[in-house]
């Protein structure tokens, strides 16, 4: 059998994967600028956004466990800077530093990767709205699509990160995780 060899994108950790990722996404100066106008749209739709987003976790059983007996007035406070933030025009260390800290919050947590990724659709349709505000709406819309899913890879990054560091402690070294994680041990 094989044996893939070590990967560039393996190195890539923490900070570094926001320039990686931005690089890939090609999110310019522009569309930076162009969401940073539209922070100002965004601070009044993010309470409605997190009442839409939390009425939908505790809709679920499976979900709704995570949130009982939390003070539920800081947690709506979070997802609300969270999703302005998405029109913050600066994303660099200190926001991929952020993101990456709600990652690892959510994998702290025990909370399945997959409740976070199912509610990007609420967020998506508030942040459409706040796009659809803007005197350049089609460019709006695809610099938010554009953070958004920057946001999504930065989490799914922590997921990756724990998943492989206990596997790599386990196994003792990080190559052989990787090659066991793709199944080619």
């Amino acid at each position: 059998m094989s044996t893939p060899h070590r990967r560039s994108s393996w190195e890539v950790k923490d900070a570094a994967i926001l320039a990686e990722l931005i690089t890939l996404m090609n999110l310019s100066p522009d569309e930076a600028a162009l969401l940073k106008s539209l922070g100002p749209t965004a601070e009044p739709l993010a309470p409605q956004m997190t009442t839409a987003f939390y009425e939908r976790l505790f809709a679920h059983d499976n979900t709704k466990e995570y949130f009982e007996g939390k003070a539920m007035e800081r947690l709506h406070g979070m997802i609300a800077r969270w999703f302005i933030g998405l029109f913050s025009g600066t994303y660099d260390e200190e926001y991929a530093h952020q993101r990456l800290y709600i990652g690892h919050i959510h994998v702290k947590i025990g909370l399945p990767v997959r409740y976070p990724l199912a509610m990007m659709d609420v967020v998506m349709q508030y942040g459409d709205q706040i796009a659809a505000q803007s005197s350049q709406p089609q460019a709006a819309l695809k610099a938010f699509r554009k953070v958004l899913s920057l946001d999504v890879a930065i989490f799914n990054q922590a997921y990756e990160d724990n998943q492989l560091k206990h596997l790599a402690d386990i196994v003792g070294c990080e190559a052989l995780a990787r090659r066991l994680l793709l199944g080619t041990s």
